[in-house]
């Protein structure tokens, strides 16, 4: 996945959501204490943040490397031997704040020793 406008549009409408939610909740909570704007903030802005984390991960190198030459492909953490490409995985992570991200990405196995790889980044 490459970075597009259609990720500066989302990122644009999740600031926009934050802006607007945040606005919202102070009108309903006009008696908040620091500590309840902080959190009510910072829900906000997690939500923003995972998404943010997500595409930057999707639009990373390492998330699809079947087409690097061997010299831009990871390396096996327990041999050394370049790994090889092996389709593509799903994982779920959680992430700061607890919030959930999904990243479909090139998986990689080693040849030698046959451990996989999930690339990180």
């Amino acid at each position: 996945m490459r970075w597009s406008k259609e990720h500066e549009a989302r990122w644009q409408r999740l600031s926009d959501e934050v802006m607007t939610g945040i606005k919202e909740w102070r009108v309903q909570h006009p008696k908040a204490t620091l500590r309840e704007i902080e959190d009510a903030l910072d829900e906000r802005l997690a939500r923003m943040r995972a998404r943010m984390v997500q595409d930057l991960a999707l639009t990373s190198a390492a998330a699809e490397f079947s087409t690097a030459v061997p010299e831009e492909r990871p390396h096996c953490p327990q041999c050394g031997c370049t790994l090889e490409a092996r389709g593509t995985d799903t994982r779920s992570l959680t992430t700061t704040y607890n919030q959930q991200i999904t990243l479909t990405r090139g998986y990689a196995h080693c040849p030698i020793c046959g451990s996989g790889l999930f690339p990180p980044g």
